[in-house]
């Protein structure tokens, strides 16, 4: 499977301490099978932080699907357990990581997401009124990277300009 990594640096060697904590799925090394969120995040990447936009082919092994890896798919579209799921790792209260998975795939938490985490937060909508509003709504899809037995399953095939 062709997987796609957008950045403003190159990436010889994928370095897991870098990763941001509170991100989707946690600390780790994000990737999009969708060649256009890949090159949106670089371009946003370069904007805001310099450097040049750039787009980072990997090829993913499927075999790591089916490795004794500890994967987590969640359905493509938002549902009640991926949303608790994110929200959960967006906390910055949390100090913790919150699971111990090698592998998530699942939806990209876009603004219309974070609208609803918030209306949670508020009081507005439960978890399963929020993950109802965004039912009709396409969320590219990512795949988490965790633990460097997952990265074993990831090659580096190009680096262009985007």
């Amino acid at each position: 499977m062709i997987l796609y990594h957008g950045t403003n640096v190159d990436i010889e060697t994928i370095d897991l301490t870098r990763g941001m904590r509170h991100k989707d799925f946690g600390k780790g090394f994000y990737l999009t099978p969708n060649r256009t969120t890949a090159i949106r995040m670089a371009q946003k990447k370069a904007r805001l932080f310099g450097g040049t936009a750039l787009l980072i082919t990997y090829e993913m092994n499927d075999a790591a699907l089916q490795s004794g890896l500890k994967v987590k798919a969640f359905p493509k579209k938002a549902c009640v357990e991926w949303f608790i799921f994110v929200d959960a790792n967006r906390n910055r209260k949390t100090v913790k990581p919150i699971h111990d998975y090698d592998i998530v795939i699942g939806p990209i938490a876009d603004d219309g997401v974070v609208l609803q985490l918030t209306n949670f937060h508020e009081g507005i909508y439960t978890p399963e009124q929020a993950a109802e509003q965004l039912q009709d709504k396409y969320l590219d899809q990512q795949y988490y990277f965790g633990t460097e037995q997952a990265l074993c399953f990831l090659h580096k095939k190009n680096v262009e300009s985007v």
